[in-house]
């Protein structure tokens, strides 16, 4: 168990039967009353975002998420196949947990994935991932204007905005978590 009073950043606990993590918080003592905890709570499951006030003396039951890093193997059509990179169990994933890491994998690819009581609930892959471009239109000679872009595809059918100079065949470097062009390989 543990007590409003000790949230912090990160902490994941059970609440209402569904399970919190803190994103931000705040211990207020006012001049008169009592203290209380003002946190900002996202929930694991379905990602919503709530602000909410608690007493301090409040417990909650802590939530144990598990961390894994899984190769990403195949996709039937509605679910995805990772397998545990230590015990090479096959854990089947629902599309809308996969949807965005999805633009950043191909088959193959390690990507870490959040298990709550044996249900996964978030895949995220790698903060920077090298994806070669499919798809993009070439740069014209002599168009040096600072911090131009245009469209690009990459192999995973992601689009994202690159540097002129960035052509057909080159290899990329992509932030993940902004989906920004970083640097050409």
């Amino acid at each position: 168990m543990i007590s409003a009073g000790d949230f912090r950043k990160g902490v994941t606990f059970v609440m209402d039967g569904d399970v919190y993590q803190v994103v931000d918080f705040q211990h207020v003592k006012p001049g008169k009353g009592a203290a209380f905890v003002r946190a900002k709570v996202r929930s694991v499951i379905n990602g919503g975002i709530k602000d909410t006030t608690f007493n301090p003396s409040e417990k909650y039951e802590e939530a144990v998420i598990e961390t894994r890093d899984m190769q990403y193997l195949y996709s039937d059509g509605e679910l995805y196949y990772f397998m545990d990179n230590t015990t090479y169990e096959q854990l089947p994933i629902e599309k809308s947990y996969v949807e965005d890491a999805l633009n950043f994998m191909r088959e193959n690819d390690t990507a870490t994935v959040n298990i709550y009581q044996g249900k996964p609930f978030n895949v995220s892959p790698a903060n920077f991932v090298e994806l070669e471009v499919t798809e993009t239109e070439p740069g014209l000679k002599g168009d040096t204007t600072s911090g131009a872009t245009k469209p690009a595809t990459v192999e995973t059918g992601f689009s994202l905005l690159v540097p002129l100079f960035v052509n057909l065949g080159d290899v990329i470097r992509i932030d993940t978590r902004t989906g920004e062009y970083m640097s050409r390989v």
